[in-house]
């Protein structure tokens, strides 16, 4: 698979490590560098964390790790486990099978299913891409390879990554493949567990790619059921910048929105992340480029009708100390405000990027400036936003930084870092969807002694496998609403609804 320009760059960044522990403090917040990559142990973590019921974290290497039969001098990627303290265990080093049948080059991250398992997609360089599933303890199984089908027609390149559905299917993107007018469009599929694949849409299906081109975004199921997602090229904008899109369960699709709508792309251009849906029922998102200063990039809202309107145009700030280039997208905090980071600017001394928060009316303060610690000891240059665990702190990686002897190119292979801004603790549920009788996990702290479950105010039968997990099943009258646990130490709300189609 080749990777377009505007992604391959990205790609050029390599780092490594040692077991750091910086933190910085104020009033208000405290970050903290956990871990640093050295390529054994993996090298550019570009994909999001997950956070398991074990209560440890899960994520990505594109590169490092134990081998890589392809050919790649940095390793083919890697599968890591980390503490909240940021000991880390690589669980699989990609291209571990003879010709990498086992996939290659992960960019995105991975998501753990009601079932427990965790499960991903490999995809870029000379890989068409991969769907698998990886046990805690590291045992990978592959349920499907792209390319499969003549010319592609099933795609090529999933690095947007998987959401589970209410169905228990799994939904995602390829950015290249499909049956489009060029052939290279991308795709939507949808994935059982066990590993049957149907492509839903081909992008590129409408004359002149204005159905969009080119997804590079994990998709988003909204309250209403549907899927929401991005593509990075395409549409009916000037330039082809990029669209929103909805498309249902069954394949439906709609076109939202066509970025570079408005006089200088004053609307962004290039969305390279997912949305995320707020407390009001609308979509947020970034662009990684332009903006009413011709910045680069913007953050948005949308409504599910495709009414745009441009939040906040990034390098607003002198020497760009609020950030640029947000690939990240937008990460929604029980606060009601919007965090995310962005790859470039801050008020780090090297510009390494800031991790910010936003209201919901497009007020933006910076939290933290990467490369703020002598030599990027802290990291630098963040691809993904971080997430929010359920003990209210944010939990992160930066795609370069760290050690800078790491490899040939000395940009060192990335860190993992926590940020700490004052929020509460709250309950995730695994997954976010689905119907009456259906198992969910709910994950949290200090889960041990809880008395009651509630979906939106129904009570469920639950037990408690630990003090971070809880197993249940979506009790009959079950509706779309937020879920609570009563705990010894009190209530505990999920930070989103829970969709009961």
């Amino acid at each position: 698979m080749t990777i377009r320009p505007q992604f391959s760059p990205l790609l050029s960044l390599i780092i490594l490590a040692l077991r750091i522990a910086i933190a910085t403090s104020s009033s208000a917040q405290t970050f903290t560098t956990l871990a640093t990559f050295d390529g054994n142990n993996g090298d550019r973590p570009f994909g999001p964390l997950v956070q398991g019921t074990d209560g440890n974290f899960y994520g990505t290497t594109v590169y490092g790790g134990a081998n890589c039969n392809g050919g790649q001098p940095y390793g083919c990627g890697t599968i890591f486990k980390m503490n909240s303290t940021g000991t880390l265990a690589t669980l699989y080093s990609f291209c571990s099978q003879p010709n990498c049948t086992d996939g290659s080059y992960p960019f995105s991250g991975i998501i753990q299913a009601a079932n427990g398992s965790f499960y991903g997609t490999t995809g870029g360089d000379n890989d068409n891409g991969t769907v698998f599933r990886i046990t805690s303890k590291g045992k990978l199984i592959t349920l499907y390879r792209f390319c499969s089908r003549p010319n592609c027609t099933d795609g090529e390149g999933p690095v947007g990554g998987l959401v589970q559905a209410a169905n228990g299917n799994f939904y995602g993107t390829t950015a290249l493949g499909g049956t489009g007018t060029n052939g290279n469009g991308g795709t939507v599929f949808k994935i059982t567990p066990k590993g049957k694949l149907t492509t839903l849409y081909s992008f590129c299906s409408q004359p002149n790619c204005a159905d969009g081109q080119e997804p590079l975004a994990a998709l988003i199921q909204a309250t209403d059921g549907n899927f929401y997602g991005t593509t990075q090229y395409g549409g009916t904008g000037a330039g082809q910048s990029g669209t929103i899109f909805k498309i249902t369960p069954a394949g439906k699709f709609t076109s939202l929105y066509s970025f570079c709508s408005q006089p200088n792309c004053a609307d962004g251009i290039f969305p390279s992340a997912s949305l995320v849906q707020g407390s009001d029922g609308n979509f947020y998102g970034t662009t990684q480029e332009n903006g009413t200063n011709g910045g680069p990039g913007t953050a948005f809202k949308v409504t599910s009708e495709g009414a745009l309107t441009t939040l906040y145009t990034f390098c607003s700030q002198p020497n760009c100390d609020d950030g640029g280039d947000p690939f990240g997208g937008l990460v929604l905090g029980t606060d009601g405000n919007f965090y995310g980071a962005t790859y470039s600017g801050g008020t780090g001394k090297g510009r390494g990027g800031e991790i910010f928060r936003m209201s919901p009316e497009g007020t933006l303060t910076g939290l933290y400036g990467f490369c703020s610690q002598p030599d990027c000891t802290d990291g630098e240059l963040p691809y993904s936003s971080p997430i929010l665990a359920t003990n209210g702190i944010f939990y992160g990686v930066t795609a370069s930084g760290g050690i800078f002897s790491c490899n040939p190119d000395d940009i060192g292979c990335g860190t993992s870092f926590s940020l700490s801004v004052g929020l509460g603790s709250f309950i995730e549920t695994r997954p976010t969807s689905g119907k009456i009788g259906k198992r969910v996990v709910i994950l949290g702290n200090d889960l041990t002694g809880a008395t009651s479950v509630e979906f939106n105010g129904t009570s469920a039968i639950f037990k408690v496998a630990s003090g971070t997990e809880i197993t249940t099943n979506i009790p009959k009258s079950a509706t779309t609403g937020y879920v609570s646990v009563t705990t010894p130490n009190g209530i505990l709300s999920s930070n989103v609804p829970f969709v009961v189609p």
